[in-house]
């Protein structure tokens, strides 16, 4: 245990990486409503616990540390690397940073900023016309924005399993399911006709297999 005072207790790095990755969500976001600040709120909440057992302090790791240290003796639980659970009990001998599960950590968190990103690009482009958003990631899901959230918590929980993020995650996946029935009604009400043909042809989260056949 002797490099648990360096490894955690560092909470400048909790406050600026929470921060960091709670602003570029939110400048994609921009949520509105109490329903959407109640959602990214709650994403907001999964940033700070995720980073809080990153680098503040261990809750998990405390938690299994009987069952861990029994299990795998030879690991020094309390170092900051060995927070990469699924390297550390799959045996990864590296640089966990460089493991197999951080690397597919990697991809989904990027995968997920960037529909974040080119979903907001295209929606906002659509309002700025008062159009109903139909092309770009809107073509293949309705919600391509939630499914960014969902791919950068799936990433984070490769990269960084705790308890607490474990138990939220899906919470977080059922309020942005509420979430975009809620909105689908208001979008129902304010385009009738267009929004039902889109949505009777475009699937809610999930792409269609066969669509992508056909478009290739």
């Amino acid at each position: 245990m002797s490099n648990e005072a360096t490894d955690y207790g560092l909470w400048s790095l909790v406050v600026l990486n929470s921060a960091v990755f709670i602003f570029f969500a939110f400048s994609f976001f921009k949520p509105k409503t109490k329903r959407d600040w109640r959602s990214f709120g709650a994403f907001s909440a999964f940033l700070v616990a995720l980073f809080t057992e990153m680098y503040g302090f261990p809750l998990t790791i405390y938690f299994l540390a009987g069952w861990l240290q029994s299990s795998y003796p030879d690991v020094d639980w309390f170092s900051h690397d060995s927070g990469h659970l699924l390297e550390m009990l799959f045996g990864w001998q590296g640089s966990p940073h460089f493991g197999p599960f951080h690397l597919l950590s990697t991809a989904f968190i990027a995968g997920g900023f960037y529909l974040i990103a080119a979903g907001w690009r295209t929606l906002y482009t659509a309002q700025k016309e008062s159009k109903l958003a139909t092309s770009g990631l809107y073509a293949w899901v309705r919600h391509p924005q939630y499914v960014g959230f969902a791919l950068i918590m799936f990433g984070f929980l490769l990269q960084w399993p705790t308890l607490l993020t474990l138990a939220m995650f899906p919470v977080l996946l059922w309020m942005y399911s509420r979430l975009s029935i809620h909105e689908e009604k208001d979008i129902e009400k304010e385009f009738g006709e267009a929004w039902r043909d889109y949505a009777a042809k475009t699937p809610r989260f999930i792409p269609s297999f066969r669509d992508f056949r056909q478009r290739i």
